[in-house]
């Protein structure tokens, strides 16, 4: 009977989930609270709060009259670098100037009001702190149509064909969600025809995955292979998307053996799949394959976001049993230490995981598009309310490109792994710790002896790279090397070399040796110029023993028949 008053319970916060996008009601309840009774407790915070309002207040009202006199006088306060909804030159102009500036200002308290108050605990600092600025981004004076100047002229100078055509744009949106299909744009980019198209063959298929061999195009390739996976949640192809920013055609190229893991999207019936059951037949499956196809041989582990950690915990466990068919590993902006995850940590509220562990429940699953509405919040601003924007009030559509189609290809989790993922390392931080355990005993990250590479992104707000940096906290690798890239969580990653505008930083810590901490490393490591693929390409052949003659993907005399071309089926499914 206590089995059914739970799957009410359950029932009930599923139901309510699809609702509130997935946000607990009683989490942010709780956090606000949290705020809510330490600031009425502050009375120096009160203070500091109603000085700085009228301080604003006083400046705004010597810019309204400055500005009346005087159009170019400068502004009393500038948006910040990354935000560009006030570009347009209408909004130097009265009234609309006093309308930026004082949405500007408003911004700026309400952050002082959510930060920094004694007691408040950091997940409901940054849980207010967030839906603060949730509420703030919506209500910009940029969303509203009468009140920004570029939509006002847009639309006198276009009769409002601009707002006919973001109407249509509108409903093809919603057509699009209600049917599940991609948005507008992603037609253009096929798996197999113009994406995903490094040639290789399927040699290996289980139920969780896929394993792709691409064909080498070097009559030599260096004797240690590299195996690839990226995170679960999204589709492998990131790390081969078009032709010119390949990361596996890069790597081929340049005389490496490259395998590939596809991910399965699994269905409902795969709910009480776990970590384990993909560390078992995803990773650890993938090197038995490998090490039967090239005997004798290490191999090169490279593991993007979640299949980081996924990796990690393989690579602790590997160590641990004394399995050394590891040469190196790769970690591309992968977390192993949870405790400052930034906005991320506003989903990892007790009463939030739970939350969302009911909503799996029900379904058996978390939807791709559950998890992308989660991320798209975390950047509200430019995501949802910019585009709304550019697309329903201007009329412009944005130009789809190869990641952006990716990315909008999801997959999704299954519920027992997710929530395992969800408490056992974001919550409870059991990797860091030491205390996760893999056949009943635990593993350490310290135990990994083999060197590592791991890359990091400046603008990563999944895994902020201060976040990854603390890897050299529990590593005691041969040597780690650390880079720190421009851009975000994929665009950091996706930077192949001759794109614009791009650098990095890296630094090698030997064993032995002593990191630095993350600002220090920041202050003492150069600037290199350029895309980081070329030096990782040369770390690789660092740690690789010499070349041998290219290996064609498969060997039926070893029982490894090709099962069918790259970039094989799984990728594929819906």
């Amino acid at each position: 009977m206590p089995d059914v008053f739970d799957s009410i319970d359950r029932t009930v916060n599923a139901r309510l989930a699809t609702l509130t996008f997935g946000m607990s009601p009683v989490a942010l309840a709780m956090q606000t609270f949290d705020w809510m009774a330490h600031l009425a407790a502050s009375p120096g915070k009160q203070y500091q709060l109603a000085e700085k309002a009228g301080r604003k207040l006083a400046r705004f009202a010597e810019y309204a009259v400055r500005s009346a006199f005087e159009p170019q006088s400068p502004p009393c306060i500038e948006p910040l670098t990354q935000d560009h909804r006030f570009d347009h030159p209408g909004w130097r102009r009265f009234p609309y100037n006093l309308l930026y500036q004082s949405f500007l200002m408003h911004q700026q308290w309400w952050h002082n009001a959510t930060t920094e108050v004694r007691g408040v605990s950091p997940r409901s600092e940054a849980a207010v702190s967030f839906g603060a600025r949730q509420v703030l981004d919506m209500m910009s004076p940029s969303n509203i149509p009468f009140l920004n100047p570029e939509i006002i002229e847009a639309t006198a100078r276009e009769r409002g064909a601009n707002l006919l055509r973001g109407l249509s744009n509108f409903i093809d949106d919603v057509r699009r969600n209600q049917i599940g299909d991609k948005p507008a744009g992603s037609e253009a980019y096929v798996v197999g025809q113009n994406v995903a198209v490094t040639p290789g063959k399927v040699i290996f298929r289980n139920h969780l995955m896929e394993l792709i061999q691409y064909t080498p195009t070097t009559r030599t390739t260096q004797r240690e292979p590299v195996l690839m996976q990226s995170a679960w949640m999204m589709k492998y192809y990131i790390m081969d998307l078009s032709p010119q920013n390949s990361l596996v055609k890069y790597l081929v190229e340049r005389g490496h053996t490259v395998f590939m893991i596809s991910w399965r999207n699994p269905g409902p019936e795969d709910r009480d799949l776990g970590m384990e059951d993909y560390r078992r037949l995803g990773t650890m499956a993938a090197i038995d394959v490998i090490s039967d196809l090239l005997p004798g041989r290490k191999i090169h582990a490279v593991g993007y976001c979640l299949g980081g950690i996924l990796l990690t915990i393989a690579a602790a466990t590997m160590a641990r049993d004394g399995d050394e068919r590891l040469a190196s590993i790769t970690l591309f902006t992968t977390l192993t230490d949870f405790t400052e995850v930034g906005e991320m940590a506003v989903f990892m509220d007790p009463s939030q995981i739970a939350f969302m562990e009911d909503m799996m429940w029900d379904q058996g699953y978390l939807d791709a598009e559950q998890a992308s509405g989660s991320f798209q919040m975390l950047k509200s601003r430019d995501l949802i309310w910019s585009k709304m924007v550019r697309e329903y009030f201007l009329g412009e559509r944005e130009p789809i490109f190869d990641l952006m189609a990716w990315n909008a290809d999801g997959t999704r989790m299954p519920y027992r792994q997710h929530s395992e993922l969800l408490r056992r390392l974001y919550a409870d931080n059991e990797l860091f710790e030491g205390k996760y355990r893999v056949g009943g005993r635990p593993i350490q990250i310290s135990d990994i002896h083999v060197p590592i590479f791991s890359v990091a992104a400046e603008a990563d707000h999944v895994a902020p790279w201060r976040s990854v940096f603390k890897l050299h906290l529990q590593s005691d690798a041969t040597q780690l090397t650390f880079v720190l890239t421009k851009g975000g969580h994929n665009v950091g990653i996706v930077n192949e070399p001759g794109r614009p505008r791009r650098n990095f930083r890296l630094r090698t810590v030997k064993e032995g040796e002593r990191a630095p901490d993350a600002d220090t490393w920041v202050a003492e490591t150069p600037v290199r110029e350029g895309s980081w693929w070329p030096a990782w390409h040369e770390w690789l052949v660092e740690h690789s023993s010499g070349l041998e003659p290219a290996p064609m993907p498969g060997d039926p005399a070893r029982g490894y028949r090709t099962l069918g071309d790259a970039p094989g089926t799984y990728v594929l499914a819906g």
